[in-house]
C-alpha cells in the first residue's frame, strides 16, 4: 500500500483476504499473539488443512507472515503473526483506487442483482 492508500488490486486482495469468516476469526486470534499452525487450529476448532488455506490467503494479502522455527525437542514449527494495518475504506479511498486496477471494467453481464 502506498502513503496515498492501497492501489485497486492492493485493495481487492485485501477486501478479498477478509471476505470469510474464518479468515476474520484468524486475524483476530492472531491480534492477541503469534501462534503455531496446530495450536490456532485447536483455537479455533478447524483443521489445520483448512487454516493453512486461510493464512496462505491471508498472507497473500500481506495481512499475516510466518516464521519457521524450531521447538526444543528439534521439531519445526511454523508460527505466524498478523502484520500490523490500518485500511480506509471510504467513497474517496475506492475512487483513488478503481483507475489503478489492472481488470479494466466489462460491464454487468452475468452480474444478478
Amino acid at each position: 500500500m502506498t502513503a496515498t492508500g492501497p492501489s485497486g488490486d492492493e485493495l481487492l486482495r485485501v477486501l478479498g483476504a477478509l471476505a470469510n469468516p474464518h479468515r476474520l476469526r484468524i486475524v483476530a486470534a492472531l491480534r492477541a499473539e503469534r501462534a503455531y499452525v496446530s495450536q490456532l487450529a485447536r483455537e479455533l476448532g478447524i483443521s489445520r488443512a483448512l487454516l493453512q488455506l486461510h493464512l496462505r490467503k491471508l498472507e497473500a494479502a500481506g495481512l499475516v507472515s510466518a516464521a519457521l522455527e524450531l521447538s526444543e525437542d528439534g521439531k519445526a514449527m511454523k508460527f505466524y503473526e498478523v502484520n500490523p494495518f490500518v485500511i480506509e475504506l471510504s467513497p474517496d479511498t475506492i475512487a483513488a483506487a478503481a483507475p489503478t486496477l489492472s481488470t479494466p471494467a466489462t460491464g454487468d453481464e452475468g452480474e444478478r442483482p
